[in-house]
């Protein structure tokens, strides 16, 4: 079989930088070198693109922007280029790649604007296209999409802009406490406050505002998250179900990469009908908002063993212990074999 060339992109000018760092390396250990040909295109902080050429050990310390193989390199839109141009010396070298596969979290490389620009190069990509990533990355648009299709989403309002305390005030005197405070467009749980008081509510307000141009509002709902692994185009395979058990706070960014007070339970302490209900709900999110490839929906179960729409993460934490592939791994799949289904999702026609 003939190798395929295979771009990774990783870094990004994002400030989940350093997750995709690590998703990176474990994507790059887990491509067959018989089956593929990897080039590694890193994206700094500042947003520079790199073609590099080092050991993964130097992307997981984060000092593969010193190594001397790094060059000036970028994707080509020209579609007859179908790849990376390298700009060495004064001269841009064309190397063709079959397929890209952005392991990007956040803000410029989960958000559609990566996989825009892939598209427009005629490269396939692996995960979620342009409009898909965009959808899911908006958590208001993807909360009113998923709602139009039946499926219950908590109570919120949308802030386009910051207003007077008590305009704020207003507008979220129907709500009840706790409220969630979030940037409608981040990933990593960044930016987000859980408040149990109207006074904390500027406060939250002004620092979700740092992440993004739209803040939404809305009521913590009562009961433990569950996620779902969700892979394929039109048929898809679904994970096993796993559950966060909180013991104080919410799931936020240190939670999320270090589990110093929570424990993920995979599978989730649910009965069969629950899971299975949650499954088809994955499924129909996943399918709403045009998913492709691979995602991570998450949800909420409450008490009354009710489902409740959270989000839909498009390129979610791939490292060996990430709750993605952990799922997969629950029905029996390899990390090997994930990334070899995700390729092959990637360049179907």
């Amino acid at each position: 079989m003939k190798q395929k060339t295979v771009a990774v992109l990783f870094g990004g000018h994002s400030t989940e930088y350093e997750v995709s760092l690590q998703s990176a390396c474990s994507v790059i250990e887990n491509l067959h070198p018989e089956k593929y040909h990897v080039i590694l295109l890193g994206i700094t902080r500042q947003g520079e693109w790199m073609k590099y050429s080092g050991n993964i050990r130097q992307i997981q310390n984060d000092t593969w922007r010193k190594h001397d193989s790094c060059v000036p390199a970028v994707i080509s839109p020209d579609r007859n280029t179908h790849g990376i141009l390298v700009l060495d010396g004064g001269k841009a070298t064309a190397i063709p790649i079959d397929v890209a596969f952005p392991v990007l979290h956040g803000k410029n490389g989960e958000d559609g604007t990566v996989q825009g620009l892939l598209e427009m190069a005629g490269i396939p990509c692996v995960g979620c296209g342009t409009l898909s990533s965009a959808l899911c990355m908006d958590k208001d648009i993807a909360h009113r999409l998923a709602h139009l299709a039946g499926i219950k989403t908590p109570n919120s309002i949308v802030l386009p802009s910051q207003i007077p305390a008590k305009k704020l005030s207003e507008q979220t005197a129907h709500m009840q406490y706790p409220l969630f405070v979030k940037p409608a467009n981040a990933g990593s749980s960044l930016g987000i406050t859980k408040i149990y008081d109207a006074g904390d509510l500027s406060g939250a307000v002004e620092a979700a505002f740092q992440h993004d141009y739209k803040v939404i509002i809305e009521e913590a709902i009562a009961g433990f998250e569950v996620g779902c692994a969700v892979l394929g185009n039109e048929t898809l395979t679904i994970g096993e179900v796993d559950e966060i058990e909180l013991s104080q706070g919410f799931f936020d960014y240190t939670e999320k990469y270090t589990l110093k007070t929570s424990k993920i339970h995979m599978p989730a302490r649910i009965d069969a009908d629950t899971a299975n209900r949650i499954k088809q709900t994955a499924a129909t999110i996943y399918q709403t908002l045009n998913c492709s490839g691979f995602a991570r929906v998450d949800l909420f179960l409450t008490p009354e063993n009710e489902i409740v729409f959270n989000e839909v993460n498009t390129i979610p934490g791939f490292t060996s212990h990430s709750r993605y592939p952990n799922m997969l791994k629950g029905i029996g799949m390899t990390f090997e074999q994930i990334v070899d289904e995700l390729i092959k999702l990637a360049m179907q026609p």
